[in-house]
């Protein structure tokens, strides 16, 4: 099998959206796939994620599909609470 690897990097125009970001995308009770590896981190307005995984590419690509899905949604989230 092959080890795929990917590094995902968004940025926000402050620290606390940043870390807003961060701690929804990476939620500590979820069960990933035997060969996955998904670490998150924020780096100042950066959500720095990085992918590894020895396995499928289908599996693959739904991670990131899903992490970027997780991201698009808390963004959403966060700019109806401003709004508010």
């Amino acid at each position: 099998m092959k080890k795929l690897q990917a590094t995902i990097t968004l940025e926000y125009g402050d620290r606390q959206i940043a870390e807003a970001i961060r701690d929804a995308v990476s939620p500590d009770n979820f069960e990933v796939p035997v060969g996955l590896i998904v670490k998150t981190e924020r780096q100042g307005r950066k959500v720095v994620t990085e992918i590894t995984m020895i396995g499928k590419m289908v599996t693959f690509i739904a991670t990131i599909d899903d992490l970027l899905s997780s991201a698009s949604t808390a963004e959403k989230a966060l700019q109806v609470a401003k709004a508010k």
